[in-house]
């Protein structure tokens, strides 16, 4: 098997593609020939070394989500079998032509979808899903605001947004991105190149917005939560705008950025009706039934034609490096996935 292997944090010259003996399934574990990885930022924050899940597990292969044919069962594994082909989520490991898991962690294929059409789906609508049906609990009616619309978590939660009933505000980077986020159900867009975000912010929502989904960081979440509606919900999770692109990790760099973090007080959570949750999807990679429940309820979307593909970049495993580039630079839309 090859593998991606990051032996120690760095900048994009500590990944490698080493070649390495295939795993072999044990009791209650299914190996997968992988045909595709999805590459979220995540990863590349793996990479750098600041990915609290990830501080003690160097050497590592990073990679949520795969999509392949099931290759081998281990003992007391019957379903799915060999040749099937199935798409899936993992704790690290997943850019890799090979990877074990258990049966519970993977997914058939949707009809009519590819392989890495499949690999960039479960990761980020998983994280969509949770953002808006747990941690921000949206309701029908409710108006949203959107960071980085375009992207493989944002794309997601503007499908997820229209099938809540909700009207979504997406805000992107460039205006070319305009039209793809107005396809998948947003209101309006908001270019934060040629626009002024908070003064276009309010006048779409002029008493507040009753969410806002934000993984940017120090920038944008203060401004957001006082943009919040009474009862209004600012929901984070990530911090990508913190974080170093195609540098090596800077310590003195990361500090400064928290620094500009803005600290919330219970007391004016409590006399402005407002709130704040975070959270992170992949230490919600463990609780099976969540999971479970949330992708059977958006694979039968999928079947009723009420979620869509989104636009896939392709790398293959050994141009790693570029899809991290890429996805750093800020310029792609939709999903980057590696291919084997």
């Amino acid at each position: 098997m090859k593998r991606v292997l990051i032996r120690r944090p760095g900048s994009h010259r500590v990944l490698e593609v080493v070649s390495e003996p295939d795993p072999v399934p044990g009791p209650g574990q299914i190996s997968i020939r992988v045909r595709a990885a999805g590459v979220n930022y995540a990863d590349c924050v793996v990479r750098m070394g600041y990915y609290e899940a990830a501080k003690d597990l160097y050497p590592i292969t990073p990679g949520f989500e795969f999509a392949g044919m099931v290759e081998a069962c281990g003992p007391g594994v019957t379903e799915p079998g060999p040749g099937q082909e199935v798409f899936g989520i993992t704790r690290f490991g997943a850019y890799a032509s090979r990877i074990v898991v258990e049966p519970w962690q993977v997914w058939p294929c949707p009809e009519g979808w590819t392989f890495s059409e499949c690999a960039g789906f479960p990761a980020v609508f998983l994280t969509a899903y949770y953002g808006l049906f747990k941690a921000g609990r949206v309701g029908k009616g409710e108006i949203l605001l959107i960071h980085s619309a375009a992207g493989g978590v944002g794309t997601a939660l503007l499908q997820l947004s229209r099938i809540a009933g909700c009207r979504a505000c997406a805000v992107v980077g460039s205006g070319r991105k305009a039209g793809l986020c107005r396809d998948l159900g947003a209101e309006a867009v908001i270019d934060r190149s040629s626009q002024d975000l908070w003064a276009m912010a309010e006048s779409l929502a002029p008493k507040g917005f009753d969410a806002i989904f934000d993984s940017g960081g120090p920038a944008t979440l203060k401004a957001g939560y006082r943009r919040l509606a009474p009862g209004g919900r600012l929901v984070v999770f990530g911090f990508s705008e913190m974080f170093p692109r195609g540098r090596d990790p800077n310590l003195l760099g990361l500090a400064w950025e928290w620094l500009k973090l803005p600290r919330f007080s219970p007391l004016d959570l409590t006399s402005s009706n407002r709130g704040v949750v975070g959270f992170n999807v992949v230490r919600l990679f463990s609780q099976r039934d969540l999971a479970r429940s949330a992708m059977g309820e958006m694979l039968g979307w999928i079947k009723e034609g009420r979620l869509r593909k989104v636009p896939v970049a392709e790398y293959p495993l050994e141009s790693v490096v570029e899809a991290h580039q890429a996805l750093e630079s800020g310029t792609t839309v939709g999903k980057l996935v590696l291919t084997v």
